[in-house]
């Protein structure tokens, strides 16, 4: 359901605005999808912080965990240097 409103913005916006609709577009189409990628991307921003929040509290537990997964993958130039000798 949609529902008129009155708003009132300055002349230049309203300029801004008729330039990127063109003669036959719409106003209203284009402030509501302004408007839903505006709040769209506030809910992005917010999981990100949220993950960047969780990632720095485990930072610790996290950054061990990946030296300890590294201390068991092979050195490529080791493999690259036995396969040379191979050959």
């Amino acid at each position: 359901m949609k529902t008129r409103i009155s708003i009132t913005i300055s002349a230049g916006i309203l300029l801004e605005i008729d330039r990127q609709i063109g003669p036959a577009g719409s106003r209203s189409a284009l402030i509501e999808q302004v408007l839903s990628d505006h709040f769209r991307d506030l809910e992005r921003r917010a999981i990100h912080q949220r993950d960047l929040e969780l990632i720095n509290a485990n930072a610790d537990f996290l950054n061990r965990e990946a030296e300890d997964v590294l201390r068991y993958q092979a050195d490529i130039f080791d493999i690259l240097e036995d396969q040379a000798h191979k050959q």
